[in-house]
């Protein structure tokens, strides 16, 4: 039988009364976004966005990567929830304000260049990845719009839930779109989709199939070039290489900070896991990189870890094992991890999407910056696993293994992602001849009909009781 979710918040008294005043800073940030957005405008956009009414439900994910934690670990999960809030009604606000000056771009095209360039940046995948972590079910009908358009049913539920979005029209039209061709068919395909039914001018990126090569740099470096070309040709954006180079030092000034997050988790027991350490990443390393905010939110993060370490404790009160997670988190049942640390004792410190090896920009002259850039994008998180030749998969979830110290690889095995489906067999046979415990998560990443959370515990209890030779805490 699959164990229940945790329900029982734990922390002290002034830890749960802080946690009070997080939720009401939350909806006051919320009320503010709703106020620069029109009182009398609300009511509209609730009725042809209806998606915003998931969104100010924050204070329910809030609510479930607090309540089982203490601490430090619990300050830094309710910082993060809340720094999340304040970008979204940022991203909001140009959205539905200014879609005239917005740019819908693709989830591995970071915003720097258009940060540059004066312009509102919008992740078009953005409201498929957060609605889940609100509510497992808010994509759904997207994902169901987009198959009766004749999109496969095993199509990766990610673009589906974008692509339903945009036909639903959902979505206000942007001056232009922003893709390439990463990180797999289906996220590439989508984007047919979109500027067919937005009707909005598309530029595409071309990544080229060995992107470590220095020749592959430069000519990325040239697709960057047209795009800033293409944009100021069809946008109201202009490039301002000087407000460009504050974006990058910006930019590196968090690297630094989450680098500095990274080495301090390669503690026992880990001073810091699982939310603040990926979703940090997931919104401030790639869909707001080189905001101040972002930098704000690694320094604070690694701050709250630095303090856990002075006590002498974890993240987890009894870590008993340490997990990667390979391949994007479980959008649908985003605490999973407060699940199975208090189950379990497992603290997940590091995942596919979090790690990278990309250098800090040099922001010496446009041309450095570009090419930094380009390395960047090119070496995107997930992308650069699962393009080109097995190692690229293989190489960096192994150095994780040893640089992290951890005794298991959680692999999220969304069923939509041919692209990982098809290493899992040769991912079974190397883990068996390192001697890594290997649990394979089968899931959707987005559609909890598929496997609902209790069907992942499930699965996870299995795992740690016939493999790991362990019993249950909670």
């Amino acid at each position: 039988m699959s164990a229940p979710a945790p329900s029982v918040s734990l922390g002290t008294r002034r830890e749960r009364w802080r946690g009070r005043g997080w939720r009401a800073v939350n909806l006051v940030k919320m009320a503010k976004m709703a106020l620069r957005l029109g009182p009398w405008n609300m009511p509209g956009h609730l009725r042809h966005r209806p998606w915003l009414r998931t969104l100010l439900q924050a204070n329910d994910l809030h609510d479930r990567v607090t309540r089982s934690r203490t601490g430090p670990a619990r300050e830094a999960n309710a910082y993060v929830v809340s720094s999340i809030v304040s970008s979204f009604a940022e991203l909001l606000e140009g959205l539905l304000l200014e879609p005239k000056n917005t740019v819908l771009h693709e989830d591995l095209v970071p915003p720097e260049i258009l940060y540059g360039m004066g312009l509102h940046p919008f992740m078009a995948e953005f409201l498929g990845i957060v609605l889940p972590m609100i509510d497992p079910g808010a994509c759904v009908p997207y994902i169901d719009r987009a198959e009766n358009e004749g999109i496969p049913p095993d199509f990766c539920s990610l673009p589906k839930s974008t692509m339903g979005l945009v036909l639903e029209g959902h979505l206000p039209v942007p001056a232009a779109l922003i893709s390439s061709n990463m990180p797999c068919d289906g996220g590439m395909a989508q984007y047919a989709i979109l500027q067919r039914s937005l009707g909005a001018p598309m530029f595409q990126l071309d990544v080229p199939y060995d992107f470590y090569d220095a020749r592959a740099v430069r000519y990325f470096a040239g697709e960057l070039r047209r795009m800033i070309a293409f944009l100021e040709a069809n946008t109201p954006g202009r490039m301002d290489w000087d407000r460009m180079r504050e974006v990058c030092e910006e930019r590196n000034r968090a690297v630094e900070y989450e680098l500095e997050l990274w080495d301090l988790v390669r503690a026992r027991p880990a001073p810091m896991a699982a939310e603040p350490i990926y979703l940090a990443h997931m919104v401030y390393g790639i869909a707001q990189a080189g905001k101040a905010r972002s930098t704000e939110v690694f320094r604070r993060v690694a701050e709250l870890a630095r303090e856990n370490l002075r006590r002498g404790q974890g993240a987890v009160a009894d870590e008993r094992h340490r997990v990667v997670l390979w391949n994007p988190p479980t959008m649908m049942y985003l605490d999973l991890f407060a699940w199975a640390e208090q189950a379990w004792g497992v603290s997940m410190v590091m995942d596919m999407l979090t790690f990278h090896r990309h250098p800090l920009i040099d922001t010496r002259t446009p041309e450095t910056m570009l090419e930094d850039l380009a390395r960047i994008v090119m070496q995107g998180p997930m992308a650069r696993h699962t393009r080109g030749p097995a190692d690229n998969f293989f190489r960096d979830l192994f150095y994780v293994v040893d640089h992290f110290d951890t005794d298991m690889i959680w692999m999220a095995g969304h069923v939509g992602c041919k692209n990982t489906q098809a290493l899992l067999g040769m991912m079974r046979e190397r883990c068996r001849k390192r001697g890594i415990a290997l649990l394979i998560i089968d899931y959707d990443l987005m559609d909890p009909r598929v496997e609902p959370p209790e069907g992942i515990r499930a699965q996870v209890d299995r795992f740690m009781q016939t493999v790991m030779r362990e019993e249950r805490r909670a």
